[in-house]
């Protein structure tokens, strides 16, 4: 039902992509943002990895660096059904971590040197495993595509919105051109629905890593007891540089703040996903 979900919201987000367009410019901007769809998804699928990294500023470990982190990639990836990912590590002193790469033969874990220090094996093997299963199921491609999209539709909004106040507007509805109103409906709506889409597809992937970590792992306490852990870290130890942009990439989510920001929070509560992971150790999953 998860896998449906993402989909049916994923196929939503780019036919409201290429409504926008054709809201805009007629047949000439639904071209237009299909291009634009077409080439920013090129760019996020061959590049995004590297731009995470760097961004973060995280770095390659060799297993003689990190011996104990790199075994337990190895043997989870295994169990997985996984190629070896390549591990880094975030010179971060707070609690995260994330997962990159366009395809399982690509993949990459990364962890913070704070979540090394903090977690136990059996807590830091079950964010680990959350990681690999978002590998293993494509997330990283699923979630960059709708990123890139839902980037577009706002692009598209601000190009409207400049179009506007220069006069691009008044022009009459033709078969070649968008109809003005509709086009300014479109403006405040798009990027809204855009961005709850976006979230709600975050949050089911995230609940699949969980229920997938836990079963790579072989139990979920790890992951849930990890999950309190590093949800009780953020206020005291807040990432530096989050990003908006890639908050959905982390296994809790790096932003603080109340109010609105957990109303369009990437993730679902830690207080659901801890206990979805208990009952699913009860069996109740």
């Amino acid at each position: 039902m998860n896998t449906l979900k993402t989909m049916v919201l994923l196929t939503f987000l780019t036919v409201l992509l290429v409504f926008m367009g054709a809201a805009i410019g007629g047949r000439s901007g639904m071209i237009f943002a299909f291009c634009i769809a077409l080439v920013m998804n090129f760019v996020s699928y061959w590049f995004s990895d590297k731009i995470v990294l760097r961004m973060y500023g995280a770095q390659p470990v060799t297993e003689a660096q990190a011996p104990e982190l790199h075994g337990s990639v190895r043997r989870l990836s295994q169990k997985a059904g996984i190629p070896m990912p390549k591990v880094y590590i975030i010179p971060e002193e707070s609690l995260n971590a994330f997962a990159t790469g366009r395809n399982p033969e690509h993949g990459v874990v990364a962890v913070t040197e704070g979540i090394m220090r903090a977690l136990d094996r059996e807590e830091l093997e079950g964010v680990i495993s959350h990681e690999l299963a978002h590998i293993k199921h494509r997330d990283i491609l699923t979630q960059t595509v709708v990123a890139t999209v839902a980037g577009a539709i706002s692009m598209l909004a601000q190009m409207a919105h400049w179009a506007m106040l220069f006069g691009g507007g008044s022009r009459r509805d033709d078969d070649d051109g968008g109809s003005p109103v509709v086009a300014l409906v479109m403006m405040i709506v798009a990027p809204i629905a855009a961005m709850l889409v976006q979230m709600a597809i975050s949050r089911t992937r995230e609940y699949e890593a969980d229920k997938g970590g836990a079963g790579i792992a072989g139990h979920p306490q790890g992951l849930a007891n990890a999950l309190l852990k590093l949800e009780r870290a953020k206020e005291l130890v807040p990432m530096h540089d989050a990003r908006p942009a890639t908050a959905h990439m982390f296994i809790v989510n790096p932003l603080t703040g109340g109010g609105l920001m957990k109303l369009f929070s990437t993730h679902p509560p830690i207080a659901e996903r801890v206990k979805r992971l208990r009952e699913m150790g009860r069996g109740a999953y």
